[in-house]
């Protein structure tokens, strides 16, 4: 590639030598609050449309409860987190659940290749706790520096504002390794589920529990449906496509309203709090599952959506979630998408809502038992003035006098591991970016399988060739199998593309250098007794005659 291109920049004029990583403490973090760059990179991302949200605009919102077994697998829950909610067998905590799209506008269809959103506002006892994920077990990227370029590629083109262009996408994609895990599940069938109920929901990102001790676990949070999960292939949804484009709306308030009401199992993954050396992937990493075969899927409690809104601009369009929204018992990893998402969740609701978007009331703590007590004030579209205890002229704390108190401290002083490193930008040393998309390939059922290579095959062919070439040489480093199929519809060998070096940006070790070597005959991947996130039955759901797959 020429050097002759121009120097990326902030609007400061300062030259980016690195836009690839947060500045972190130590390659896995935690990041610290001063990264400029990313921080005014995500800033001017998140007001960048105004006033539908920039991702996940279409969604629907529905509401239930949910209620807690009082047990992760067979133990108390209370050994793992003191979180209020879970504590008590039969406790039912009420619920706001808003699916969605993540490229499309307001007005875009449904039934469109996208993952979903999936986000949960529980109402509990400490305030409300926000769980936001996807349908999708993983992201595209591991760092949050990167989802303003990894959201361009996906949105129209800025120039002729066609949409989700395959040599945009694939351009963003073919450079960014880390990605592949997410296509093979996008660009499947798990990418246009049949509706909101037949799919499955994750926290995606690592979080923590802390019980009372102060002792820490890593988290992952599943949502399994009690629904069977449904899926079409590219020519099913393109007929739901053509018939309504909020068919998954429709879909949802219609089962609601015949009181069919939708059911998922809240599962939980967990895992000692520390970096794990024996693994090959990082568990911070979100572009990587952990096997549930080592890591098995503990229910926790059972969630029902039994109520449509009453208003849907009211209770769907201005409700608000923010990864930051923990309640106590729960907490943050040093994941470093988790660290972005918190800032740029609640920066992008006070963009688009307003400073005052908690106040309304689908966003309000509705059921804290020490109500809303706050010294915030004013700010455009102030609805009330926040409870600040006696006095309302102490707006503001400590005070001798009146006003409110802290809260009373938990038991321990600190938590968690010890963490050491110096300031740095740095990716995580164990990318390892190949291994589990050539795994989930491997265990895909075969009508997933020839789905994806359709799609990929079928974008493929509208980019330049060297997008090709980069992206069949990823796939062959993921399988075999899957760079012959693809590269065989495409005309490219692994002869024709064995001389192409890694990614500058990308991680590389011995490994991705062995399977280089001998690309195209590496062999399958051993998968024997592994139990892979997603491995459940996937039902086609057929509204298009039957087509060819494409073959190798």
């Amino acid at each position: 590639m020429s050097d002759d291109r121009r120097v990326l920049t902030d609007r400061q004029g300062h030259p980016i030598a690195d836009n690839q990583n947060q500045r972190t403490i130590g390659s896995r973090g935690p990041a610290t609050l001063e990264n400029y760059h990313f921080m005014e990179k995500l800033a001017h991302f998140d007001r960048e449309r105004v006033p539908e949200r920039v991702v996940h605009a279409r969604g629907a919102t529905a509401f239930g409860e949910f209620e807690a077994y009082g047990t992760v697998g067979d133990e108390p829950i209370a050994k793992f987190t003191r979180a209020k909610l879970f504590q008590q067998k039969g406790k039912k905590t009420d619920v706001a659940l808003r699916f969605s799209t993540v490229a499309g506008g307001r007005d875009s269809s449904e039934a469109i290749r996208d993952p979903r959103g999936f986000a949960v506002k529980f109402y509990t006892e400490d305030g409300n706790w926000d769980l936001v994920g996807n349908n999708l077990a993983v992201f595209f990227i591991r760092d949050a520096i990167k989802f303003p370029d990894f959201i361009h590629s996906q949105k129209p083109d800025p120039v002729t504002f066609e949409r989700q262009v395959a040599n945009r996408v694939f351009d963003f994609w073919s450079q960014s390794p880390e990605a592949l895990h997410m296509v093979t599940l996008v660009l499947g069938p798990r990418g246009v589920p049949t509706s909101y109920r037949h799919m499955q929901g994750f926290g995606v990102n690592t979080y923590k529990w802390v019980n009372a001790a102060g002792e820490t676990k890593l988290v992952k949070y599943h949502w399994l449906p009690r629904q069977p999960v449904q899926s079409w292939t590219e020519a099913d949804a393109a007929v739901a496509q053509g018939q309504e484009l909020g068919v998954h709306t429709r879909d949802l308030y219609g089962a609601i309203a015949a009181g069919d009401h939708p059911q998922w199992e809240l599962n939980v993954q967990l895992m000692d709090d520390h970096d794990h050396p024996e693994l090959n992937f990082d568990p911070l990493d979100d572009t990587k599952v952990w096997p549930e075969n080592e890591f098995p899927l503990l229910p926790v409690g059972l969630m029902t959506l039994n109520r449509a809104p009453e208003n849907f601009f009211a209770e769907s369009e201005q409700i608000a979630f923010g990864t930051g929204v923990l309640v106590d018992g729960l907490d943050f990893s040093d994941d470093k998408m988790l660290v972005g998402r918190t800032f740029s969740y609640s920066d992008t609701q006070r963009h688009r809502v307003g400073p005052n978007y908690q106040q309304l009331p689908v966003n309000a703590a509705r059921s804290a038992a020490h109500g809303v007590n706050t010294n915030l004030r004013d700010g455009a579209m102030a609805y009330h003035v926040d409870d600040s205890g006696s006095e309302p002229s102490i707006n503001y704390e400590p005070s001798l006098r009146a006003g409110l108190r802290e809260a009373d401290k938990p038991a321990h002083a600190e938590q968690g591991p010890v963490i050491e490193g110096r300031l740095t930008r740095a990716r995580i040393e164990r990318t390892n970016d190949y291994q589990q998309p050539g795994e989930r390939y491997l265990l895909s059922e075969q009508w997933e399988k020839d789905e994806l290579v359709a799609n990929l095959v079928g974008n493929l062919k509208q980019c330049d060739r060297e997008i090709q070439e980069r992206m069949v040489w990823h796939f062959f480093l993921c399988e075999d199998e899957l760079g012959q199929r693809v590269g065989d519809a495409l005309g490219i060998s692994a002869e024709d593309v064995k001389h192409l070096q890694p990614v500058p940006t990308q991680g590389w070790g011995p490994a991705e250098q062995a399977r280089l070597d001998r690309l195209g005959r590496n062999g399958p991947r051993d998968v024997s007794g592994l139990v892979m996130t997603h491995c459940v039955p996937n039902q086609r759901v057929a509204l298009a005659d039957e087509a060819e797959p494409v073959t190798a």
